[in-house]
Parts: structure tokens; sequence; C-alpha cells
């Protein structure tokens, strides 16, 4: 049997848990399943279960869940060696301060630099820092982000990129790729809430080499089903992708829209219970 808990996969039983908590109900489903598909918004609850009581679960989200946010995937990309712009992490600015030895305003990698909190989205909680004006009120935003709970900020090296950035998605085994492209190349952020364009046909050769690189990567930590952001510097003559960030909710305007979003994640489906000897 076939379980499914993706709202648009149907399977030989289908169970919506959007919105709950799994029960004891889900759990024996899965206990009796072969195969479980889950929806890319499945809880961390829900995903645990499942690996724990069915061999075989699509999307492989064991990487989002050991490694979290920002400061997770710094650890991800230092694990499996990933080539990544230079990063040190901090759970909290006093964390920040001790590293510096210090309480002077001043960053680790000199400026420009990038800020990012570990949470968020879009661009938001992203800030490059060009002097010690642009890092004191970042400070003071995570200092009173950190009373409410939310705790964790980078500070990361600037790679001067263009005004783009690539995006790869990987569902299944299928990899796409995609530039963000600003019409203004100085501009900072890449995304398309920023303003970017999306460019499905510049420098092939670099989508070529970006998808190579997520296809290795992922091939070590089994992801299976994201949106890779990827950085070119453009002070290097034939420069490596360096990982950016894994998106494991993205946007799909660059693979047609939704529907065709869905559509080859059922294709993705099919063909990964075909190689576990299963079909629909």
């Amino acid at each position: 049997m076939i379980l499914s808990f993706h709202p648009n996969i149907v399977a030989h039983k289908n169970i919506l848990c959007a919105g709950r908590l799994p029960n004891d109900e889900d759990r024996a489903a899965v206990s009796q399943a072969r195969a479980v598909i889950l929806s890319q918004g499945c809880s961390e609850t829900l995903y645990g279960m499942c690996r724990k009581h069915c061999t075989y679960v699509f999307p492989n989200y064991d990487a989002r869940f050991d490694f979290p946010g920002k400061l997770g995937q710094a650890r991800l990309f230092q694990k499996f060696s990933a080539p990544f712009p230079q990063t040190y992490a901090f759970d909290t600015v006093s964390a920040y301060h001790d590293h510096e030895g210090q309480r002077s305003h001043k960053p680790v990698l000199g400026f420009p630099c990038v800020f990012k909190f570990d949470w968020g989205g879009e661009g938001e909680g992203v800030f490059l820092l060009k002097s010690n004006d642009d890092l004191k009120p970042v400070l003071q935003k995570t200092h009173v982000s950190e009373q409410s709970g939310q705790k964790g900020f980078l500070l990361q090296e600037y790679v001067p990129c263009g005004g783009r950035s690539l995006r790869v998605v990987i569902i299944g085994d299928q990899l796409y790729s995609y530039w963000r492209r600003q019409q203004d190349s100085s501009h900072f952020l890449t995304n398309l809430k920023a303003g970017a364009v999306i460019d499905p046909e510049s420098d092939p050769e670099m989508q070529e080499a970006g998808k190579a690189a997520v296809k290795g990567f992922c091939s070590k930590c089994g992801i299976n089903l994201a949106g890779f952001d990827l950085l070119f510097s453009e002070n290097e003559n034939k420069a490596k992708p360096l990982f950016l960030e894994i998106n494991y909710f993205f946007g799909r305007r660059g693979l047609g829209g939704s529907f065709k979003y869905y559509e080859l994640v059922d294709q993705a489906v099919k063909s990964w219970l075909k190689g576990i000897g299963l079909s629909l």
C-alpha cells in the first residue's frame, strides 16, 4: 500500500494532515505502508513519524529538519564540503561580542559584508553592511528579536555577483535552473520580490555547472525537493558556483507556475516509486 499525505497526489490511501498533529490512526496507516508521499509543507512531527515507521518516504527532508535555518544550512554546506561564502554563525549578539573579544562594533569579515537573520525568506532579514553605521542598528534589532525568542544570525562574505543569482531546483532526480537578474547589476538583492526578473537563457555553461554542483551535493545529503540559490563571483574568470541558501519553500514562476510544478512533482514521485519497485 502506498500512502499519500499530499493533497494533489492520489495513492492507494490518502490522508490530510494539514493544520493538525498526526494521530494514532495516521501512525497505524504509515506502519502499514510500503511508501509514503508527503507534501512540501509537512510538519517535522509528521515527517519524523513517517521516517520512523516506513522505509521509503518522499521527499527526503532529513537535512531540512536536522540542519534547520540559515545557521543549520551553513553547517550542512561545511559538512559536505560544498563551496560557500566565508561565513560566521552566531547564536546571540553576546556570542558575537565574545568572539570579537571586545564590545566594539566591528564585523569579523570587514566591510562590505552581509548580515542574515537565521529565519526569513524572499530577502527579508538580509542586509548589506557597508560600514559601522550599518552594523550597529542591525545588532540592536537582533538584540530586540532575541527577547522574543528569535535568535541566531550569520555574517557572510560579500560576493559581487553582477546583480544576479542562479536558482537550481531539484525535484526528484531532475534539476531545473534559471537566473534571477536585476536590471541594475549593482543591486544587492536578486530575488523576484526585490524586482529581479527570470532569465532562463543566459550563460548555459554556468547553469550546467550550477546544476552539477547541486546534483553532487544532493547525492551526499539526500535532498530531492528544494530550491538552491547559487552565486558566481564576477571578480573571477570561470568562477565556480557558491552555495548561498536552500529553500524548501520556493517560488514556482521560474518553473512555469504552480500547475507545472505539481506536474513535475507528480512525475518525480512516479519515477521515485519505480526506482524502489513500486507504482500507483
